[in-house]
């Protein structure tokens, strides 16, 4: 019984939505035919005119009030509506609508049982949707004692945000715990130290883990944040490497006796690849590049599988400070591939190779009086492609928006990504003679040819939604977001900036000139809401105001005596 009255009563809350949805004029025009029928019992005459008299009596300093308080109110709106919008990127007013009123109006429930009957290509496109969103540890991240430390000692700013630091803790914990912690002492007090949120508390624990035994990751830590150089970072990355290196070896002669094993030597090799990755990246800090790339090689050669450090980016920028063309277009064979993930360096690097071919060549008005020639052409396409995945990267390297320091997490073709990509390869476009030329008269024609790029895309999937409110949380705040597509201003903030004007151009008016205002507000009164008055033009305005004011007739011309 119970669920029958439940399913009548859904019944016939959907045949009311959907008479409201659709039939509403319906609605409409009942509404006024029963207040038509009803006008007498109800005394409707009668009561407009009671309020036309009581309106009539009102003086200007009544008018003046209402239109400064109309005035104030919409303008405190304004303000709201503005700040929200900047904050959040949506209206308030808007959000509320869509969240508590669109439901009583028909919409939509996300998490209703209909979503089962989507298609599948609905699914599809949500399930992109959501890896396109997935926030990546960031392959050239800084050394957070080194560099974004002294950053913030110069400067007073926090680089990184607590969303940022969560995430990297959480990576920490995934890489260099395993179940088995707890056997020995010195992991132990290392599974509780990557938890802490304190980095006295960490460093303090790593302290006392290597008091006990040799630990490396241990040294993994010492060497991110106590270290404040990086020779510093790279002699205690050393050390990590001699214990790591053992732990791998001891570990890997013992990973087929058990999954406790295996789990053990997993963190083993997560730890000595992360090892040996930062160890190249201080060879590359301090100057010794071609020594990074030997390490680089050589590690991607003795672990081909472990993708997710994306290692190869890092091997492409050493590569482009060597000015090794070849072996980075050679990289790139290799991962710019359809079947691979792609990121703003893959697509970037493509079209610097493809610019470098004509960029100091190249010139816009010669290339408008005969056209593109095929290698132009194929640089254009390059550009256009990486414009594509990532719109804000060219802002960054034609320097009309200033850098920061890049966070130790991005989220593909955001803002995120452009910073870090921007930072450590802007100094490869600016060697090439012309790249950022050609970059900047091509890069805008990309969304000519995407104009709703949040429906469908060219060469990759429609940009991500959600791109704007996950970076807001990988930056800083003294950061000014780049967001795609330029959000246009709600219809409410418009709404509200007209009538805050408008009522305040009222008041000034009604201030300056009270009877004038006086007897066109009185006029108009009359005119709506008075049925005697119904059929007033005009010219019977005007006549009131001359009457009121006492103002003289003008003097009638001769020429139109006639």
């Amino acid at each position: 019984m119970a669920e029958a009255g439940t399913g009548f009563l859904e019944q016939l809350k959907s045949c009311i939505v959907w008479s409201w949805t659709y039939l509403w004029t319906v609605w409409f025009f009942i509404v006024l035919f029963l207040v038509y029928i009803l006008r007498v019992p109800l005394k409707i005459n009668d009561n407009l005119s009671t309020v036309s008299m009581f309106l009539n009596t009102l003086t200007p300093k009544f008018y003046v009030a209402l239109t400064g308080t109309s005035s104030l109110i919409s303008g405190l709106i304004l303000i709201f509506e503005w700040w929200y919008f900047r904050k959040y990127g949506t209206s308030f007013i808007e959000q509320v609508s869509v969240s508590h009123l669109r439901p009583l109006l028909g919409g939509v429930d996300n998490n209703s049982s209909n979503n089962s009957n989507s298609s599948n290509g609905d699914s599809d496109s949500n399930r992109q949707s959501v890896s396109e969103c997935k926030v990546w540890r960031n392959p050239l991240n800084l050394f957070r004692g080194a560099e974004y430390n002294r950053y913030t000692w110069v400067t007073g700013r926090e680089p990184l945000t607590y969303y940022d630091m969560n995430l990297s803790a959480q990576d920490h914990q995934t890489f260099f715990t395993c179940d088995s912690d707890h056997l020995r002492p010195a992991d132990a007090i290392m599974q509780k130290a990557w938890r802490e949120r304190n980095p006295q508390a960490r460093i303090s624990a790593a302290h006392e883990a290597l008091e006990i035994n040799e630990c490396a990751t241990a040294y993994i830590l010492l060497a991110e944040e106590e270290a404040t150089t990086i020779a510093e970072a790279e002699k205690l990355f050393k050390q990590a490497l001699k214990a790591g290196d053992g732990c791998y070896r001891r570990s890997q002669q013992l990973q087929h006796h058990g999954s406790q094993y295996e789990a053990q030597h997993r963190r083993d090799t997560n730890v000595l690849v992360y090892i040996k990755r930062r160890l190249a990246m201080c060879a590359r800090r301090l100057g010794r590049t071609r020594e990074a790339v030997k390490m680089m090689r050589d590690l991607m050669k003795e672990f081909p599988l472990l993708s997710m450090f994306n290692i190869h980016e890092n091997l492409l920028e050493a590569l482009l400070e060597l000015q090794a063309y070849a072996d980075v277009q050679a990289v790139l064979a290799k991962y710019d591939d359809i079947s691979l993930p792609k990121s703003a360096t893959i697509c970037y690097t493509a079209a610097l190779l493809k610019a470098r071919a004509v960029s100091d060549k190249f010139s816009p008005e010669a290339a408008s009086r005969r056209g593109l020639s095929t290698a132009e052409m194929n640089a254009v396409e390059a550009i256009h492609r990486a414009v594509e995945f990532n719109p804000h990267v060219p802002k960054y390297l034609l320097e009309m928006k200033s850098l920061i320091l890049p966070p130790e997490h991005i989220l593909k073709r955001g803002d995120s990504e452009a910073i870090a990509y921007a930072f450590f390869h802007l100094a490869h476009w600016k060697r090439v003679e012309g790249a950022l030329n050609l970059l900047h008269c091509t890069w805008e024609g990309t969304f000519r040819m995407i104009p709703y790029p949040l429906e469908k895309g060219h060469l990759f999937y429609p940009y991500p939604i959600c791109t704007e409110t996950a970076d807001r949380e990988l930056l800083p705040s003294f950061h000014e977001v780049s967001v795609y597509p330029k959000k246009e201003l709600p219809f409410f903030i418009l709404f509200t900036a007209g009538l805050c004007s408008f009522t305040a151009m009222l008041a000034l008016l009604t201030h300056q000139f009270p009877e004038l205002m006086g007897v066109f507000a009185k006029a108009m009164i009359d005119i709506f809401c008075s049925a005697e008055l119904r059929d007033w033009n005009c010219e019977s305005i005007f006549m009131r105001v001359e009457d009121e004011l006492e103002i003289p007739p003008a003097p009638q011309s001769q020429h139109f005596q006639n």
